[in-house]
């Protein structure tokens, strides 16, 4: 039996795998509230509809399942709300922000030589 090493990035590996099959999971809960949805119109003639033709209604529904969530992800886009996410979730990741400061030093470096180099030209 292999042996285990239990650390820091073996939990951080763990934790992302674990977020990944929670994305996957949403998806499945997703699709089974809209289930849950069309399952409450039972009684009305429109569920009747459904229910009644339900080899013709339920790849309907998939494919509209399935265009609802194109949508609703390019309005997510197209909003710019996942860069906005991503903005303030680097703007509390430390070594991001370390980056960035060191990106700002070099740039300010670059910027005194260049204005050294054109006071040697003049």
């Amino acid at each position: 039996m292999p042996r285990i090493k239990l650390n820091k990035p073996t939990f951080v590996r763990w934790k992302i795998y674990i977020d990944r099959a929670r994305m996957y999971i949403g998806y499945i809960q997703f699709f089974m509230i809209g289930i849950v949805f069309f399952e409450s119109f039972k009684d009305k003639a429109i569920g009747q509809l459904v229910y009644e033709y339900i080899y013709i209604s339920i790849p309907i529904l998939f494919i509209l399942f399935i265009l609802f969530s194109l949508v609703l992800g390019y309005l997510d886009s197209r909003l710019g709300f996942k860069e906005e996410e991503q903005r303030n979730i680097s703007k509390s990741n430390p070594i991001l922000m370390e980056i960035l400061k060191s990106v700002k030093t070099l740039e300010k470096e670059v910027k005194e030589l260049k204005e050294k180099k054109e006071e040697k030209i003049e």
